[in-house]
């Protein structure tokens, strides 16, 4: 990863892998605090804190009152870089090499810090520049995180159309992920809810198909006109 910061520094993979998840629970609504970055990374609270420390005196970040994490203008750029190659991985695992949306997401991951930037240009350019990721997710640098409402919210009898997956969902519950994938409640699927209850009965595109309500807080729509 060639990125360096405010001192010239090189970015480490750690300090990659922080910024990266920082950059996720920003965007999707969150204010990243420490326990919360414990719980996605899997490290405990101490450890967070002392490398949080590290990086702030590098300049990658800030931890400012109550705790909150906001990322300096060097650490977003880094923070985008590493969730462009991620994204692009996904759309070429996805789109091309026909993997299902967990395994691309595992397999990205992996491959992403290997990746020459030369690599990823190239592969951009192949892919034609997309502008998101499979799950509806914005390539870094191609859009804002699309505006709608959650699935579990949405109410009986309204039609919408899928336009993003819950990077948080797709980080914490790889299941989730398959399951969705399964029902066909992918970007630009239209729907219906056609039944409320503990699982939500929906009409995708011609197809009925029920769900929990947890894995629907994973799913973000547009209302259809």
């Amino acid at each position: 990863m060639a990125a360096s910061g405010p001192g010239s520094s090189p970015l480490s993979a750690t300090a990659a892998h922080y910024l990266e998840a920082i950059y996720y629970i920003a965007h999707e609504g969150e204010v990243p605090r420490p326990g919360r970055l414990a719980e996605w990374l899997g490290v405990s609270h101490p450890t967070v804190t002392v490398t949080l420390q590290k990086l702030a005196r590098a300049g990658w970040l800030a931890v400012g009152a109550e705790h909150g994490i906001s990322l300096s203008p060097a650490g977003e750029a880094a923070a985008s870089a590493v969730v462009r190659r991620h994204r692009l991985l996904e759309r070429w695992l996805v789109d091309v090499l026909g993997f299902d949306w967990a395994a691309a997401d595992k397999e990205a991951a992996s491959l992403a810090p290997g990746a020459s930037d030369e690599v990823l240009e190239h592969l951009d350019q192949v892919l034609g520049r997309p502008r998101s990721c499979p799950h509806g997710n914005p390539v870094p640098g191609r859009g804002e995180v699309p505006e709608g409402v959650r699935l579990d919210l949405l109410g009986e009898g309204r039609p919408a159309k899928v336009v993003r997956i819950s990077e948080l969902a797709e980080h914490e519950a790889p299941q989730v992920l398959m399951l969705l994938h399964r029902l066909g409640l992918t970007p630009g699927r239209h729907l219906v809810v056609r039944s409320e209850g503990v699982e939500i009965g929906l009409q995708v595109d011609r197809n009925l198909v029920n769900i929990d309500r947890g894995a629907a807080k994973a799913v973000w729509v547009d209302l259809s006109p």
